[in-house]
């Protein structure tokens, strides 16, 4: 329920403060007699005076969501290009097409089909004692994820913000992309991996928090749970562009491509957070902001109405906060992990965070990488599992605000753990091949709701002076489980599913023991969170 202007907001759930007499000289301003200006949160403004989702955000929301789909393009253009081609005799004389592969055969009896251009693999010959040299490439660049998100998250937090973070990863991507096509050995196409993935760990986390943080309090689940739709469409889109170019060079080229499309054709029409101004002492930046979302959902902002940070708020409804001279440039708020880990109840929320993004992860890019180990249409199945998450996001999304983020957490990843254990149960040849595949589908189906809540259950866990801090090291922990996985999936057979059924299981126990954020304030300070959740 919104307020109403000059209500006291401790009464409502989704409210982050209260009105705090302050005199102001910004232009507009009625000071006159019986006029009470008034400073209030970003919810509060959002709710009462500029709109939760109304055009401005919907515009903003989308543009910013299409980085995601840049960096499905980024990450899983290792299926393609890494994938073990067909092969076929061309000598007859030592060459028994029978065989599962290449490694008892005589040298010069066989070669790729598509040629060596086709893959990494055919390229240099990564087969028989040269396979672990796959999972390595795959599990360095979810490793360059990991220092990256790290990076990127503190940066996003404070020299770079939200927007200028974007930028630059995105700029990045499109070099090392472009560059990874002209590798002329393995230990360089290694190397190129690894700094892709550097930069590309900072993209759904940059684009995330930029899409949400101008969202109202009662709309954010919803949207923030709508920004895998673009990673997912990436992911189908990815498999036909790697139709259309088979050769793995012309590949990492074609994906690197809309890098370059989105910093000049998008970029240049996306807004910073004001909830980073805000908490960087930018109020006239904030408030310019807000003001232009305002206007563009047809809303009025009154002049005598100004942000302030929670705690402040909170301040003033108890009647604590003395207001001594009017100035719109405020002192920087900064925070960093080391804030998020004294504080008790943000420990125990980033300790419980990072294990289940770890499970989560290995489950969810294992059962991706997966797809190599069915035997069946690598383009198809990729597709396959990439439409079988959008019904999952649409599940999730609709159940979010009825039942809350914990039991999804929970429900999603038990569920994706059955259909993995059943995997683990089924052979690889005839109808069983086709309900192993099935398994996987389901799996990752659950998996993918659970993926796409963890980002808004983590960032709501969390105020924003750390949101992106916590989130990087949530990140990090699933850039971890996204670097065993590749590991785990070599070992081929049921194996794989059955570690992907024991991580599902272990992550929906610990989800077990976070708070429920539903109808929360989204709080701007660490004092602001600790004294809503001792209230």
């Amino acid at each position: 329920m919104a307020n109403s202007p000059g209500s006291n907001p401790i009464s409502h759930g989704s409210s982050l403060g209260a009105p705090l007499l302050i005199p102001s000289k910004e232009p507009g301003w009625d000071s006159g007699p019986g006029s009470e200006p008034q400073k209030v949160c970003i919810d509060d403004m959002l709710q009462n005076y500029c709109g939760e989702f109304g055009y401005w955000q919907l515009k903003h929301f989308v543009l910013t969501s299409l980085a995601w789909a840049l960096e499905a393009f980024h990450t899983m253009v290792m299926i393609f290009a890494d994938r073990d081609p067909g092969w076929r005799c061309v000598g007859g004389l030592g060459c028994d097409e029978k065989e599962s592969n290449v490694c008892g055969l005589e040298p010069g009896s066989w070669e790729w089909e598509g040629g060596p251009g086709s893959s990494t693999v055919a390229q240099w010959g990564l087969v028989c004692g040269q396979k672990y040299k796959v999972g390595l490439v795959q599990a360095l660049f979810f490793g360059g994820c990991m220092i990256g998100a790290g990076v990127f998250g503190h940066l996003s937090d404070s020299k770079l913000g939200r927007k200028g973070s974007l930028t630059a990863v995105c700029i990045l991507n499109a070099i090392f992309g472009c560059l990874t096509s002209l590798a002329p050995d393995y230990s360089t196409y290694l190397l190129l991996r690894f700094v892709t993935g550097f930069s590309t760990g900072g993209v759904g986390l940059c684009s995330f928090v930029l899409a949400t943080e101008p969202v109202g309090p009662t709309k954010r689940g919803v949207a923030g749970m709508s920004t895998f739709y673009f990673f997912s469409t990436g992911i189908a889109l990815l498999s036909g562009i790697a139709y259309i170019f088979p050769s793995w060079r012309a590949l990492y080229v074609a994906s690197s491509i809309p890098s370059i499309l989105f910093l000049v054709l998008v970029v240049p029409f996306l807004s910073e957070s004001p909830r980073w101004y805000l908490v960087r002492g930018k109020m006239n930046e904030a408030m310019k902001i807000m003001r232009t979302i305002a206007n563009a959902n047809g809303h009025h902002l009154p002049d005598g109405v100004s942000l302030a940070l929670d705690d402040e708020a909170n301040d003033a409804s108890n009647g604590n906060q003395i207001w001594k001279a009017a100035t719109v440039e405020k002192e920087a708020i900064s925070g960093s992990i080391v804030d998020v880990i004294r504080s008790p109840i943000t420990r125990i929320r980033l300790f419980l965070a990072v294990g289940i993004n770890f499970t989560c992860s290995v489950v969810y890019y294992g059962l991706s990488l997966n797809v190599v180990n069915l035997e069946t249409n690598l383009y198809l199945t990729v597709l396959l599992n990439a439409v079988a998450e959008m019904p999952a996001f649409t599940i999730t999304a609709v159940l979010l605000d009825k039942f809350g983020r914990k039991p999804l957490a929970i429900g999603t990843q038990w569920f994706s753990a059955i259909f993995c254990f059943m995997g683990s149960l089924t052979g690889n040849v005839g109808i069983s091949k086709v309900i192993r595949m099935c398994c996987g589908l389901l799996g990752i189906f659950g998996m993918a709701g659970t993926y796409n809540l963890l980002f808004i259950y983590t960032a709501e866990l969390f105020p924003t002076v750390v949101r992106n801090a916590a989130l990087g090291s949530a990140t990090q922990a699933a850039q971890m489980g996204a670097i065993l996985a590749p590991f785990v999936v070599i070992l081929g057979g049921g194996f794989p599913f059955l570690v992907f059924g024991v991580c599902g299981l272990i992550g929906g126990m610990l989800a077990s023991y976070l708070p429920e954020t539903l109808n929360k304030p989204l709080y701007d300070t660490m004092t602001g969170l600790e004294e809503g959740e001792l209230a």
